[in-house]
């Protein structure tokens, strides 16, 4: 049986800790990368999350990434092969199921690149979308208690409905 899904309240200290790994990223990835974002619930000041810090790092070629699997395993990361997800390269810092900070490598300025800060900017920007992915987090983690993949899936359609209107206002503010 997998660990339960606890969403906890916003804690102030995510984006302190997000800072702390970045730095050490950067001496890592020694300029092969072209951005690090904090991204994901604990990157929303305000929104309740499982606390594990997600970051996404863009890059030209995700092909290379092969090239960060053993720097990053020195410090504590393991790569996580999911073929599935194609446009992204996973790594997680800590125990399965119970990590402690996911790195996304995505191509930078790429669509799911963009998705990341776009769904993140929006619900930082409009404190309505904000509650309300907050509750639907609490309440799936409550109908999906260690049934991760459930609690995942049924979030998609609001995550999809919120980029669908965080592109329409980007584009009306373009015009």
């Amino acid at each position: 049986m997998g660990k339960a899904i606890t969403i906890e309240n916003y804690n102030s200290n995510w984006p302190k800790l997000f800072k702390e790994e970045k730095v050490k990223l950067k001496e890592i990835l020694a300029g092969m990368c072209l951005a690090i974002e904090h991204i994901g619930s604990t990157s929303v000041e305000g929104l309740g999350a499982k606390p594990i810090i997600d970051i996404a790092i863009g890059v030209n070629d995700l092909e290379g990434v092969s090239e960060f699997i053993e720097p990053l395993k020195r410090i504590g990361y393991e790569f996580v092969y999911h073929k599935e997800f194609p446009e992204r390269r996973f790594f997680r810092k800590g125990y399965w199921r119970a990590g402690t900070h996911h790195l996304h490598f995505y191509r930078f300025k790429g669509e799911h690149w963009n998705n990341q800060i776009l769904f993140r900017d929006y619900l930082k920007n409009h404190p309505d979308a904000l509650k309300e992915y907050h509750q639907l987090k609490v309440d799936l983690a409550k109908k999906f208690s260690v049934d991760r993949s459930s609690y995942t899936e049924n979030k998609a359609a609001f995550i999809q409905n919120v980029l669908q209107r965080a592109k329409t206002e980007e584009e009306q503010c373009s015009k």
